[in-house]
């Protein structure tokens, strides 16, 4: 398996790239529900109002079009609301100027904010993402699994198609995930966090020879969508809730219809329209 985009060569005719977290992997609601919201509620002293914000907090950013949001933006939207409607978040117009200015949302990029500003709000939203990330590394890995049929979906579609993870996740999470319930045999180029964006990651492999109406991307989320939209290729929905089905479907139906010519049309339009009520 290449974890390199220069050195990956194609070997099949047909593509298939899968994210990682929420789709191949149930690791999206325990991180969000164990890790991201309580972080927050212990970070700004929420308990008061515990119970509604860590619903709103599921419903931002794991049942509606917001799924996979970025975690600053999230958090942001967020704040707003406990806000306006249950206390008072101070300088949240801050951070919110700068999760839509800033070009860079992360950790470092937030660093470099507050030593130009040194915003309360700022630097509780660092604290925050530090006590996430080590919230996260401190998951047992036994409750980190794949969805039930993930293996055995990427055993038959590897027959066929190579197999790409593409994931916006930090690539050694996902290595060690992957690894551990040996779906890496079924993998031919993992492309996380730091090989670029989804949509990057999709252009450059398209370009390793790849007839475009031979490619499937499979997502979860918005973003999985938006990545194929702009690169022209097939996208297939794993449903949130509904994982299993959307899996046992992959194999009796997506792959096949991929493999035969069929997907376009009425097959991708019915899995998009699928896809975007499910959110709602």
């Amino acid at each position: 398996m290449s974890t390199n985009l220069e050195n990956f060569q194609k070997k099949k005719d047909w593509l298939i790239c899968i994210d990682s977290d929420g789709c191949a992997m149930d690791t999206m609601d325990i991180k969000h529900i164990r890790c991201f919201g309580p972080c927050m509620v212990e970070e700004w002293g929420l308990s008061e109002w515990e119970a509604p914000i860590l619903d709103r907090w599921n419903d931002i950013n794991l049942y509606t079009m917001t799924r996979g949001i970025n975690r600053f933006k999230g958090l942001a939207k967020m704040l707003k609301e406990i806000d306006a409607s249950y206390c008072k978040i101070e300088d949240v117009e801050v951070l919110d100027k700068w999760v839509e200015e800033s070009p860079e949302l992360s950790n470092p990029a937030l660093k470099k904010a507050i030593a130009e500003n040194e915003s309360i709000c700022l630097k509780k939203a660092l604290s925050w993402s530090e006590k996430v990330n080590e919230s996260i590394n401190a998951l047992p890995f036994e409750d980190k699994k794949p969805f039930d049929g993930v293996k055995e979906a990427l055993a038959y579609a590897h027959q066929y198609a190579d197999i790409a993870i593409v994931s916006s996740a930090n690539k050694q999470a996902v290595e060690e995930e992957w690894e551990l319930y040996h779906l890496l045999e079924h993998v031919d180029i993992l492309l996380a966090q730091d090989a670029g964006s989804k949509a990057f990651c999709i252009q450059e492999l398209v370009k390793k020879g790849y007839d475009k109406q031979q490619v499937l991307m499979t997502g979860d989320a918005p973003g999985d969508y938006d990545a194929a939209k702009k690169n022209d290729v097939f996208y297939y929905p794993i449903l949130v809730r509904h994982e299993k089905e959307s899996w046992s479907e992959f194999v009796d139906k997506a792959v096949n219809n991929l493999l035969e010519g069929n997907y376009g049309g009425g097959y991708q339009q019915e899995k998009i329209e699928a896809f975007l009520n499910n959110l709602k």
